[in-house]
């Protein structure tokens, strides 16, 4: 800087001094112009080597010069000399003197200032923008979208927003946000025509520009209560994915209808957010809902109360974010010639969602084969044959059918396995019985073989039906062995004459607790309980 001051000082400036943005002037001490740069001589009509500075220069100039030549101002760091030259305000900085030369460059302060306030706004907008991001993009909630853009819109570009979006059957869903903030929610059957420039909007395609309307077309649901005057009213779409995402009306006390030329760089911007956010939660909404439907035919049904027997059953999914599996059961009561009620509980190959698939399948057939649920085996045989046709080696379910009948106060059970763990009874002495119903797995071979077994069940006992995630749920110690049947066996010794509901409980809560936090297979788990019969005291009140 110093080497610059010196260059000035003596003259040697050439293309720097020249084409330097601000008016610079070198002047001695007797006040005569040594050297004016284009920008200066642009400035002061006259300015040139040898005029004398009060000529071409406003008097203020002239006296700040002559008060630093005679010393009453300092020569550097002084501040600096203000005044009007023609219809804008200058500042004069002395940014060198040396000898007799003081070197002055003129600063324009309403251009300054006119650059500073634009930057304030741009600074503003880009505010603008990020919060407009961060609110509209951050989320998936639909409504929330539609709220925040009524929200924001109303905030920077108007006074009061409406955002509105076509339903089905000339229903729409309608978000408007007052001057004050305040948000409502609401859907109408409206007539898009009855707003000029609405239909246009909400097709989407070909884009339709902002459209200002004179306010006296406007319908009441789109003025409303606006504690004042509505000036101007401004229709836009907001673009989404494709196809229109919906509309955007604009609400403004002022009469001047029109965007500023910063509006019109960011309301295109904030409606193309606007629309994409909106498209994408409305998109995601629409999926959950279709999710949500489908997800409730493979859910677990709840165990409806059967005659003479009390059902719990308890299922857990594979991963702790999923809600269905490859493990199903199901409950028929009173089915086939025999008015037995029929339990199945099966797993199919697989996990997650493709698992979830092929149980929806499953249960479906198996539900149309219900009235055949007298022969086990004829059920399996027919579930084998389709399973057969979709040629998938990999797609194969093990079972284990449990039809419920009653003899007095016993419960006979008629259960077959194929493929599956086989069931365990739970007598009132503790001991417990494996049923050796042993058949093969079913959508594999073709033919099928199974053996069905009978079990009579006194009034407390329990036949408990699982899965295999039950018994090869891997943990331990060291986290490698598998709870095993015989492990379950011995817990199960300890639950005689438990309620069915704590007996599954129980049984789930072992497997959990012997995996720990590791991965496991999903879990599914049936008690079915004899009931016990009813003991009543002289005034027939029922006994515990």
């Amino acid at each position: 800087m110093t080497d610059l001051k010196r260059g000035l000082g003596r003259g040697t400036i050439g293309m720097v001094w020249e084409d330097a943005p601000y008016p610079m002037l070198a002047i001695n001490a007797a006040g005569i112009i040594e050297q004016a740069n284009e920008a200066a001589r642009l400035l002061l009509v006259g300015a040139a080597a040898g005029v004398p500075l009060a000529r071409v220069a406003p008097a203020w100039l002239s006296r700040a010069h002559r008060e630093i030549c005679a010393g009453l101002r300092r020569r550097t760091g002084c501040e600096p000399a203000r005044g009007p030259v023609g219809q804008s305000v200058f500042e004069a900085h002395a940014v060198h003197a040396d000898g007799d030369r003081v070197t002055w460059w003129l600063v324009d302060v309403n251009e300054h200032q006119r650059a500073a306030e634009a930057l304030h706004a741009e600074r503003a907008w880009t505010a603008f923008m990020v919060e407009a991001s961060a609110e509209l993009l951050s989320s998936l909630n639909l409504e929330r979208c539609l709220e925040a853009t009524a929200r924001l819109a109303a905030r920077q570009f108007a006074d009061a927003a409406l955002v509105v979006m076509p339903l089905a059957l000339r229903q729409h869903a309608i978000v408007y946000c007052d001057p004050r903030g305040q948000v409502v929610r609401e859907s109408a059957a409206i007539d898009s025509r009855t707003v000029p420039g609405l239909t246009e909007a909400l097709q989407g395609f070909p884009p339709a520009p902002t459209r200002w309307i004179d306010p006296a077309e406007a319908p009441g649901w789109v003025l409303r209560d606006q504690g004042g005057e509505v000036g101007s009213v401004a229709v836009t779409a907001l673009p989404g994915h494709g196809l229109s995402a919906g509309a955007l009306v604009l609400l403004r006390r002022t009469r001047q209808a029109g965007f500023s030329e910063d509006e019109k760089v960011f309301a295109p911007l904030f409606t193309a957010w606007a629309g994409a956010a909106i498209s994408v939660a409305r998109l995601y909404a629409e999926q959950t809902a279709i999710t949500e439907t489908l997800m409730a035919g493979l859910l677990p049904p709840a165990a409806p109360p059967l005659e003479g027997v009390e059902l719990a059953a308890r299922y857990r999914p594979a991963g702790d974010s999923e809600q269905v599996g490859g493990d199903f059961y199901d409950v028929h009561p009173v089915v086939g010639s025999a008015r037995e009620s029929l339990v199945v509980l099966g797993d199919v190959s697989g996990k997650g969602l493709e698992a979830a698939v092929l149980t929806g399948k499953i249960r479906n057939i198996l539900r149309a084969l219900v009235p055949l649920a007298d022969d086990h085996h004829r059920v399996l045989e027919l579930l084998n044959g389709v399973l057969l046709t979709d040629g998938d080696p990999t797609r194969y379910v093990t079972l284990v059918l449990a039809s419920i009948g009653r003899r007095g106060g016993q419960v006979v059970l008629r259960l077959t396995s194929a493929g599956h763990p086989p069931p365990l009874i739970v007598r009132n002495d503790g001991h417990v019985e494996p049923v050796r119903a042993a058949g093969t797995l079913i959508g594999l071979v073709e033919p099928i073989t199974s053996v069905t077994e009978s079990v009579l069940l006194e009034p407390g006992e329990t036949c408990l039906l699982y899965s295999d995630g039950i018994v090869e749920a891997r943990g331990g110690p060291l986290g490698d062995e598998f709870f095993g049947e015989e492990r379950l066996c011995e817990q199960l010794r300890q639950c005689a004459g438990m309620p069915p509901e704590a007996l599954a409980d129980r049984v789930q809560m072992l497997a959990c607790q012997w995996v720990g936090g590791g991965e496991h297979d999903d879990m599914a788990v049936v008690a079915i309980t004899a009931s016990r019969e009813e003991s009543h005291d002289a005034a027939g009140q029922r006994l515990p």
